[in-house]
């Protein structure tokens, strides 16, 4: 990638991922929020594919001939390119700056630590409310409200995390580990009337991260998702459909630098947050200007750095960002655009992973939308 390249900022309120759980729910009849186009249905199934970049499916088409053959379009994951981030704009069909989750690890303004929102963790055993993280109402609590009955599939270990009551707020859990588990716990969800199912599956990501995408493990997981997702639409009743997407895409890291191992990444900072690749830094008090000086030279011709304000004007969080969840964001904001990873040597799993995600590189961004329909 060129040094100068030009960070993808979501198309947000035109093709991006929180425009996808609106348009699913007008095409039941719920609100007038189609900005997808997408076409009536009696039921939908939503397959959510974690770390399915578009870029990366259509890398390996003969890996994937089913999916590869549905009608496809592409849409913009938001930033950061993130499941946390992404699950809740599914979830509450707003962009990030809206809806608060910014990203993996935030600081908790005033309280001088980071919450991660992925394990849904705080320091000495602290707990946070769902509720009061991620107020939004959810679109699967105004469908409910409107007669549609909306469920989740996924593993049994995610039902009741707090991850799961900020961003599935109104649906029903349905906890299925294995291939065939999920396609009978949808197929039986999607027999209900106006029936609005997702099925989630993570194991593509995982092993993403843990070898790097493209891999013969890594290909191995996609072929389990091309299979699964011709299974679900086998089950899908007259008049349904099936869409296909993705929270985030993915590259490989060549390129490795240990932020809290490097000096003049560590002068001034009091957290680092974020992951390796979108990057919230927290400054010490009065050191912020400081601080961006010193990560823009070090990252120079590897990452986009910039201030909290100054990613907030260009929309790389949505239109606008809500004034309470303002802090939640960086000093600075470090986003790589190489193959670079900016890594946290305390976090030693994270950092000895293959594949990252999280920038606004085409490879993380772009995700796919894969429709099959019944109709």
């Amino acid at each position: 990638m060129s040094l100068d390249a030009v960070p993808l900022v979501p198309g947000y309120g035109g093709s991006s991922l929180p425009d996808l759980p609106r348009s699913l729910m007008a095409a039941l009849g719920v609100g007038d929020g189609n900005l997808l186009g997408l076409e009536p249905a009696r039921s939908v199934c939503l397959f959510l594919v974690d770390g399915l970049g578009a870029e990366l499916l259509a890398a390996h088409p003969e890996t994937a001939p089913f999916l590869s053959g549905a009608t496809k379009r592409v849409l913009t994951a938001g930033f950061p390119a993130t499941t946390v981030t992404s699950l809740c704009s599914l979830g509450t069909g707003l962009p990030p700056g809206e809806h608060g989750m910014l990203g993996l690890m935030l600081a908790v303004p005033g309280a001088g630590h980071l919450f991660n929102c992925l394990r849904w963790t705080l320091p000495d055993k602290q707990v946070m409310d769902p509720l009061t993280w991620q107020p939004a109402e959810t679109v699967y609590q105004s469908a409910a409200a409107a007669g549609v009955t909306c469920s989740y599939v996924a593993p049994a270990m995610f039902e009741g995390t707090g991850l799961t009551e900020a961003v599935y707020r109104g649906v029903r859990y349905l906890g299925a580990d294995t291939v065939d588990q999920r396609v009978e716990a949808a197929a039986a969800a999607l027999a209900e009337p106006r029936a609005h199912v997702t099925v989630y599956y993570g194991d593509l990501d995982a092993m993403g991260h843990l070898t790097g995408w493209g891999t013969p493990e890594w290909l191995d997981q996609l072929a389990i998702v091309d299979r699964l997702a011709e299974r679900l639409a086998a089950a899908l009743p007259p008049g349904g459909a099936l869409y296909v997407t993705a929270d985030h895409g993915m590259v490989n890291a060549r390129d490795k630098i240990e932020a809290d191992q490097t000096p003049d990444l560590c002068a001034g900072v009091a957290m680092l947050g974020g992951e390796a690749r979108a990057r919230h830094v927290y400054a010490e008090p009065g050191a912020a200007h400081a601080v961006l000086e010193a990560w823009r030279e070090t990252l120079a011709g590897r990452a986009w750095v910039v201030s909290r304000q100054e990613a907030v004007d260009a929309g790389w969080f949505g239109p606008k960002v809500k004034a309470e969840w303002i802090e939640r964001i960086g000093d600075v904001v470090a986003v790589p655009y190489t193959d670079l990873a900016i890594v946290n040597t305390a976090h030693k799993l994270e950092a000895a992973f293959t594949g990252y995600h999280g920038s606004m590189t085409t490879a993380e961004q772009l995700i796919p939308l894969l429709e099959v329909s019944s109709r």
